[in-house]
């Protein structure tokens, strides 16, 4: 009886030792954000593009001091400004870039951010941009907040390539960690105010294709990730 324990206490500690071991090896030690030239989201994206240049008059959703806070941690750079065109259409753009999305860096989704600034987010789909650079799998939302109705187009990259949030998402950044790196990642959003969905969600699929044709291969890479025709 004491051998037979002692055996058991002997397997028991081998296998602490091998998850040890295997815990140590399969953990992501080596950040893709430093393996890539730097960039500032200031300078990646131009003031004025196609048809669209910055309005200075709407400011884009401004976030409480907690949610800021949150914001700040998870993310190293953020860009925030309004665009319109000759027709006075405007559009949105919050963009935010982090270096570590690794599990305890998780991207901070808009369905978050507007529920805590007191909009109610009445539906939410996926769904797909299609540029002439390959299609942009996205997630479509539909907040609302008193008279305030605003239609909003998100998409993240994780590493080099575009995911939709959730599961996608996660086996995304598993693939990465099992071989060592630990991604970046891009958080862009597009929104309108308005209740015409379909005029919305076409405006911000104009908008996002001229903002994507102003940009170079490497600028444009790093805000959809690599795309498949």
């Amino acid at each position: 009886m004491r051998n037979k324990a002692f055996t058991v206490s002997v397997v028991l500690g081998l296998l602490m030792v091998t998850a040890s071991g295997l815990t140590k090896v399969m953990t992501p030690s080596q950040k893709m954000a430093d393996t890539q030239p730097k960039f500032k989201l200031e300078t990646l994206i131009p003031t004025q593009f196609g048809d669209w240049r910055i309005d200075p008059t709407l400011v884009p959703l401004a976030v409480d001091p907690d949610t800021q806070a949150r914001l700040d941690a998870i993310y190293n750079q953020t860009l925030s400004r309004t665009y319109i065109n000759r027709d006075g259409q405007r559009v949105m753009l919050s963009i935010a870039y982090g270096g570590d999305q690794s599990d305890n860096m998780g991207g901070h989704y808009p369905e978050t951010c507007y529920t805590a600034q007191g909009f109610q987010v009445q539906h939410s789909a996926p769904g797909s941009v299609s540029t002439p650079y390959g299609a942009i799998p996205v997630k479509r939302l539909y907040a609302v907040s008193g008279q305030r109705h605003e239609p909003i187009t998100y998409w993240i990259t994780i590493g080099n390539r575009a995911a939709h949030p959730g599961m996608e998402q996660r086996l995304t950044r598993l693939r990465y960690g099992l071989t060592g790196m630990i991604a970046d990642g891009m958080l862009v959003r597009v929104s309108t105010i308005g209740t015409d969905e379909p005029a919305a969600y076409g405006a911000q699929e104009q908008f996002i294709n001229a903002m994507l044709g102003s940009l170079d291969e490497r600028a444009r890479t790093r805000l959809t990730g690599t795309l498949g025709m």
